[in-house]
């Protein structure tokens, strides 16, 4: 469906009035805090006037936004992420975020495989975080073993060794890892 000028001005109408909302205000405070008249407010919520980029700077402002939030086009954007299966160390993983994140963390879902040894612990600068769906996982961490089972999270200060594999059978857990956990475990 194509972008037209009316479907964005209705979606910033929808968003302008859905924050005014969300924080509580009447239109007479978002009028205070933008200095712009709660009758013109109302008329740009209800469409009963148009929007003008001085009225969309001062709302933004007030709103603790920015113009661009206001305008943004969520329909034209593919929210579904379709993962893809990968393979490092033995370790099946599929990336639940993508790759251009603005958080600047990863989430993956990843099947361990079980290990007589685990792997060869890591460090690196950061923190990881782990929650346990299926299988229960052996996490070595410094010079100890820490066995977490499905239904159990696990994080921890990625400056201590640490390593992970499947306790008596394969695990599938789900993890969050900023940008040095994910080059750390997600590459070869």
């Amino acid at each position: 469906m194509p972008v037209t000028q009316d479907h964005v001005e209705e979606a910033t109408r929808h968003r302008i009035r859905s924050l005014r909302l969300a924080r509580g205000w009447s239109l007479e405070e978002l009028a205070r805090r933008s200095h712009i008249s709660a009758s013109t407010i109302s008329r740009i919520e209800t469409g009963r006037r148009r929007l003008a980029l001085d009225h969309l700077v001062a709302l933004a402002r007030a709103l603790e936004t920015t113009v661009d939030e206001l305008l943004i086009d969520d329909e034209a954007e593919d929210v579904v992420i379709r993962p893809t299966k990968d393979s490092v160390q033995g370790s099946t993983y599929w990336m639940l975020t993508r790759p251009d994140d603005p958080s600047g963390r990863t989430v993956a879902k990843i099947r361990l495989p079980a290990r007589k040894k685990p792997p060869e612990p890591k460090v690196h600068p950061g923190r990881d975080w782990f929650y346990v769906i299926e299988g229960a996982v052996l996490l070595r961490l410094g010079g100890k073993d820490h066995i977490v089972r499905a239904g159990q999270a696990a994080e921890f200060d990625t400056m201590t060794p640490h390593s992970m594999a499947g306790f008596e059978g394969p695990a599938e857990i789900i993890t969050i890892f900023d940008h040095h956990g994910e080059r750390t475990h997600l590459r070869e």
